[in-house]
């Protein structure tokens, strides 16, 4: 993998992580247009760079993370249900992981939920109200979701957040407060993973993580910043309708024979 290669990546893992339109089919995207091969390395790095990502959260809310010890318990309750899905489930997961025809399913169906999205969840820009372990426990069932790739982390937490009541803001910042525990813990079970197996990393590996963190902290802080906004104005149709298009195309990429595979 070239630094151009990683600079992509990590432009896309920044744009996606915590939009509702899903990072692995994006990256599966980005990889197959880019013709990177998928070796460990390659799949630890775009694991890896989920660091600079979760750093831009920590930055922009900085507040809330440091003057709001009420926050940590929610985050605790809520990154439960995932971690114990997590250790249940591996195996099955791991194995949809090998199916790119997923990710593009899924994408092509959840952008049809988001077109009813609003609708469903009678969504209004409402006043926030105090969330509560109940809230934060049942969206993080609703993360397990997303461990079917292409579902998209973000986009099953939002919504388990509006089922909760909770206004679009409120729902899409919690969202990215999860990410912080959730994404740190498969990053350190990825680099563990690798170092167990005898990996080993060069100055070249190291330059590569440095540059790939470094571009998805400042990409992830711009994408936070106007998805907040433009959530709270305009709704969820075209994060659905976005969805439908990377859906279909890869499945209709997958469907000619592309080789395509999960990075």
């Amino acid at each position: 993998m070239t630094i151009i290669e990683a600079i992509v990546l990590a432009i896309i893992e920044g744009l996606t992580e915590f939009l509702p339109v899903s990072s692995t089919g994006h990256m599966i995207i980005g990889s197959t247009i880019m013709g990177i091969a998928a070796d460990d390395f390659v799949k630890l790095f775009t694991v890896a760079i989920q660091f600079g990502a979760i750093l831009s959260v920590v930055v922009l809310y900085w507040r809330r993370f440091f003057e709001s010890l009420a926050l940590y318990p929610l985050l605790v309750v809520g990154f439960i249900p995932a971690a114990i899905a997590g250790l249940l489930f591996k195996s099955h997961i791991d194995e949809l992981l090998e199916h790119v025809e997923v990710v593009g399913l899924m994408l092509l169906l959840g952008g049809i939920f988001f077109l009813f999205i609003d609708r469903i969840f009678h969504v209004k820009a409402v006043e926030e109200k105090p969330m509560t372990w109940k809230n934060a426990l049942v969206i993080g069932c609703f993360q397990c979701i997303a461990m079917v790739p292409g579902v998209s982390r973000s986009a099953a937490t939002i919504i388990g957040g509006l089922s909760q009541k909770l206004s679009r803001k409120q729902a899409a910042e919690f969202s990215f407060f999860l990410a912080v525990p959730t994404m740190f813990a498969a990053t350190a079970k990825s680099l563990w993973d690798y170092i167990d197996d005898g990996g080993a990393f060069t100055s070249e590996h190291w330059k590569l993580f440095g540059i790939g963190n470094v571009v998805a902290f400042i990409v992830a802080i711009l994408a936070i910043r106007g998805f907040v906004g433009f959530l709270t104005k305009h709704g969820f149709g075209v994060f659905g309708w976005y969805r439908i298009i990377v859906g279909a195309a890869i499945l209709l990429l997958w469907a000619v024979g592309v080789d395509m595979q999960l990075i």
